[in-house]
């Protein structure tokens, strides 16, 4: 299989942490200046922020993304409107990776 660079899409300023595939031609990124985008192939829809670098990304299935932060936080948002829905608290560290398993309860280390 041969690969090939499709589209290019700027807008963070800091390293990328992780990368989530949406469904529907869109793609959610993470970075270290705090920023969770969500992208089509022809803008960038920006979120709210953490307080902390951004480190993780997984899809739900529902129309909403979960991050893991180092502020040790774990947020919920919804893809439609860019806003948090739920901020889930109780690591005592950084949260590095997060995941959806089968029942759609999110996992977190």
């Amino acid at each position: 299989m041969e690969y090939r660079v499709d589209l290019t899409l700027t807008g963070h300023c800091e390293t990328v942490s992780a990368l989530c595939d949406l469904g529907g031609g869109r793609l959610a990124s993470v970075s270290m200046n705090e920023i969770i985008k969500l992208w089509n192939t022809e803008t960038g829809q920006s979120l709210n922020v953490h307080s902390g670098w951004v480190s993780s990304v997984c899809a739900l299935g529902d129309g909403r993304v979960a991050s893991g932060s180092w502020d040790k936080t774990i947020k919920i948002w919804s893809t439609r409107t860019g806003q948090c829905d739920l901020t889930l608290t109780g690591h005592t560290m950084g949260v590095n990776a997060v995941c959806v398993v089968d029942d759609g309860r999110v996992a977190s280390g």
